[in-house]
């Protein structure tokens, strides 16, 4: 310790600034939020300080190359929007983040992130439901679910809509993606029918929520 002091004073009468390495903490809790293969990275920032700005890089598990994500060098914001670059639902990504002080130029560590799948990490929301009654009577079902889900897995997916009769019993009945209506005949004239509707994922082996529940009166 004396030595390094005494290294220091001489330094320093021989005109030599001795500038100490400011090192800047990694940002925590970085992780993948993901809704229907919307992927946002969220992260903690690592101080207070305002003036921080941060760097975002994915890759593909298994593969030695960190890219920079595009959209997202030297932003302030906490988050950024992973959606474009892992977009393959088959694929298993990371992604990491690391913090830049504007005032020190100072650089943290990078933050590493969990594996992420899209395919298996993914929530998926509960679509909307849509109710008429005609005087057979029968209760026209439409299902509107979320464009992005529709959009990359149209063709592996399936609804499931829960009707309960006035007696309190459920039916359950399978609806084909992105079928235009599905019509439920033979009910009760001025009695009223719940529906309740579900995405299912068959191949992921997943589901969302059913919807909120939505009662009509037949006429």
């Amino acid at each position: 310790m004396t030595s390094l002091l005494l290294g220091a004073a001489l330094l320093g009468n021989l005109g030599i600034s001795v500038t100490a390495q400011v090192i800047l903490p990694r940002p925590s809790q970085v992780r993948f939020d993901s809704v229907d293969y919307k992927n946002i990275l969220n992260w903690i920032p690592p101080t207070t300080n305002s003036s921080l700005q941060y760097n975002v890089q994915w890759k593909i598990y298994g593969e030695p190359e960190w890219i920079d994500v595009p959209g997202c060098q030297k932003i302030r914001k906490h988050h950024c929007d992973l959606s474009d670059v892992t977009s393959e639902p088959r694929e298993w990504y990371y992604a990491r983040v690391g913090a830049v002080s504007v005032a020190t130029s100072s650089k943290s560590a990078w933050a590493l992130s969990p594996r992420f799948s899209p395919r298996w990490d993914t929530k998926i929301s509960p679509p909307v439901l849509r109710l008429n009654v005609t005087e057979q009577p029968a209760i026209v079902v439409r299902v509107k679910p979320p464009r992005d889900l529709v959009r990359k897995l149209h063709s592996n997916l399936y609804y499931k809509i829960y009707l309960t009769h006035p007696s309190g019993e459920e039916e359950v009945f399978d609806m084909k993606c992105c079928s235009h209506k599905l019509t439920l005949k033979g009910l009760n004239h001025r009695e009223e029918y719940c529906l309740q509707a579900q995405i299912v994922l068959p191949l992921q082996g997943k589901h969302s929520a059913r919807s909120s529940l939505k009662c009509v009166t037949t006429l």
